[in-house]
């Protein structure tokens, strides 16, 4: 297992600024010259115009190819200032060309596979592990999708002449596996990569430079980073982005201002943020991989923030004792979180898919915050238990 990891501060593939310079103050770049500091919060449901021949221009124009309108805003359901700056910035970031923000990640992920069904390419070919929910849309089929499970290497002979994507999400949910991104888009030729980046954050991996045409997000997590604010969003070419806006307006699953504002907010700390708990992350890896107690720890090569280990003993009894870090769905908050996802996140996955995905029913994971690290091993510690270490570690413990 390597536990190293890249703590370089990396730069935006367009521009020259660096990466956590860039999180401060894009979407920022034109408040100084309106003489305000903080991004203002556009709440409006809709705006005035007196000329209605030119919003219907607008509206035709957005109809033809989902391109934002130009001039003042029309409707809070085709777009919003404040939901603007987050969605640029966030493209800054992952070095695309445009990103479109949703309600959800999981409104994010319906919106893609809308689109590419609606040009009649309603198969999906998708490598496990995925996000539980992410999982069972593909397979229950509940957007007209069709889906092909396969391994990295399978990927090329799985496309079909109706293949309309390719998903895979890397580091992966919840065992942190991880993919040669180039490889597989190199697989996929003409099919749209789609790349799940909620637990690398464009801070350890942009994968748009490796080839990915998407990249998705669960803001709820490290974008926001506080588990104040539930969102989505994809970061794509514009022409990608057009489509997604498209079925934005016409579904509903629009981003609200408030929470626009606070993920852009977030992102202003996301590289200090992922840094900092990915150290404390790197630190519990390497102590829990040397504790008898746990079987098997799961740490990406880039680094992180989650660490995944499996153990000994009973898992929910684990879940039961810890005090300070917060046994609860989610991640990517300032605070630690555990779960255990065979019971949670990837419960709604059929139980020989979870376990052949290599999510067994021992494994639990953990979303390290910015505590220190001594309080989070000291509460971990406890919570595995002296009852599960073996007699002779027990012993060996007892005379330092």
């Amino acid at each position: 297992m390597d536990l190293g990891m890249d703590t370089r501060t990396p730069r935006s593939p367009r521009t020259s600024r660096a990466l956590a310079t860039e999180a401060v103050h894009a979407g920022r770049d034109d408040l100084a010259g309106q003489g305000l500091h903080a991004p203002p919060i556009d709440l409006s449901t809709t705006y005035p115009s007196y000329d209605s021949r030119g919003e219907a221009a607008r509206i035709d124009a957005f109809a033809a190819t989902g391109a934002e309108p130009d001039g003042p805003p029309v409707y809070g359901r085709l777009g919003n200032p404040t939901v603007a700056r987050f969605e640029t910035a966030l493209a800054r970031l992952e070095g695309t060309e445009a990103a479109v923000a949703f309600a959800s990640g999981m409104a994010a992920l319906s919106a893609v596979l809308l689109a590419r069904g609606s040009m009649g390419l309603r198969h999906v070919v998708a490598v496990r592990p995925l996000y539980g929910c992410s999982d069972h849309l593909l397979t229950a089929g509940l957007l007209g999708s069709e889906v092909t499970w396969t391994d990295p290497a399978g990927v090329a002979d799985a496309l079909r002449p109706d293949t309309g994507l390719v998903l895979v999400e890397s580091p992966a949910n919840p065992t942190l596996a991880e993919i040669d991104l180039r490889a597989v888009a190199h697989a996929c030729g003409s099919v749209p990569l789609l790349v799940d980046n909620t637990f690398a954050t464009p801070v350890l991996q942009r994968p748009a430079e490796h080839g990915a045409r998407l990249v998705l997000h669960s803001a709820t997590k490290y974008l926001g980073g506080h588990g104040d604010v539930l969102a989505g969003v994809v970061a794509c070419d514009e022409e990608f982005a057009g489509q997604l806006r498209q079925i934005r307006f016409a579904t509903g699953g629009v981003l609200h201002p408030l929470a626009g504002y606070l993920l852009l907010r977030g992102l202003s700390t996301l590289p200090v943020r992922v840094k900092a708990a990915s150290a404390g992350a790197a630190e519990l890896a390497r102590r829990l991989a040397a504790d008898p107690r746990v079987t098997r720890v799961h740490y990406p090569r880039i680094g992180g923030a989650m660490v995944s280990f499996e153990v000994h003993g009973d898992p929910h009894e684990v879940i039961r004792r810890v005090r300070l870090i917060t046994p609860a769905v989610s991640l990517g908050s300032v605070d630690s979180l555990i779960q255990h996802p065979a019971s949670i996140s990837h419960r709604i996955v059929d139980a020989d898919d979870r376990r052949g995905a290599g999510v067994s029913d021992r494994l639990l994971r953990l979303s390290v915050g910015l505590e220190d690290v001594e309080d989070l091993w000291a509460d971990l510690d406890g919570a595995l238990g002296e009852s599960a270490r073996p007699p002779a570690r027990q012993e060996a413990l007892a005379q330092g």
